[in-house]
């Protein structure tokens, strides 16, 4: 049997090939493993557990299915849908992790995953926006809006972030290495996967000939989807695009 990881699905009604992409994904792949680890941005926006639009309805429906045919699937909030919560993951069938999660494979070799905006410590701006947004008591009172009022707030969010990213340098946009190859060490686990950058990459950071340190940076879902499989028999990890368009 196999775990499953996918990021950055951005799934919206305007991109209708990118959720067929997904559900097929779901129905024909994923319906074989043992476990999905969704780490985060599964939906290009989420404004709340009351927001019903037909999409969340269909994307709830299949990975029910998921669950009912004994298929564990995890959930890490990403930048774009952390006010996902409790009443559409248990209407999915997921189970809501946090932010970051250490996994121990039978073979005993241990792997941290989680969403990656974290890993980006030099992008001070998006620190700030995330520490005020992300604000249990922040959290709360934007959900007492009025569906509408959020909908209008996101958008303006969205479109001074998007003129702001443009004067964003690459480094500011990319991970810490460092950063990320500490939180390694500390958890003393020898893989890291995580999204986020919209970038597929695989970082080795080389401790010695023997102690060698991988860092995945999973894709966006555009015009192929990526996944990251590990074979739990043999431990062997894949890295795989396809088309979805």
């Amino acid at each position: 049997m196999s775990i499953l990881f996918i990021s950055d699905i951005h799934l919206r009604s305007e991109s209708p090939d990118v959720t067929d992409g997904f559900l097929h994904f779901l129905n024909y792949f994923a319906i074989r493993a043992r476990a999905l680890y969704i780490l985060g941005d599964l939906f290009e926006i989420w404004l709340g557990d009351d927001d019903c639009k037909s999409l969340h309805i269909n994307i709830a429906r299949a990975l029910k299915r998921l669950n009912e045919n004994k298929i564990s699937c995890y959930f890490i909030h990403g930048n774009r849908d952390f006010l996902l919560g409790k009443e559409y993951a248990k209407a999915c069938g997921m189970i809501l992790l946090s932010s970051k999660q250490v996994l121990k494979l039978e073979s005993g070799k241990k792997i941290v995953i989680l969403h990656g905006d974290t890993l980006c410590s030099d992008d001070n701006s998006y620190r700030l926006f995330r520490k005020c947004f992300r604000h249990i008591v922040v959290q709360k009172l934007f959900l007492l809006l009025p569906l509408s009022v959020r909908s209008r707030i996101f958008s303006i969010v969205r479109s001074f972030c998007a003129r702001h990213k443009q004067c964003k340098s690459k480094k500011k946009l990319g991970i810490n290495l460092r950063m990320a190859t500490d939180i390694l060490i500390k958890n003393h686990a020898d893989i890291m996967i995580h999204g986020h950058t919209h970038q597929p990459m695989i970082y080795k950071i080389f401790r010695s000939k023997k102690d060698i340190l991988n860092i995945m940076a999973l894709g966006c879902w555009n015009k192929y989807g990526s996944v990251i499989e590990i074979n739990e028999e043999n431990d062997n990890i894949v890295f795989m695009e396809f088309p979805i368009c």
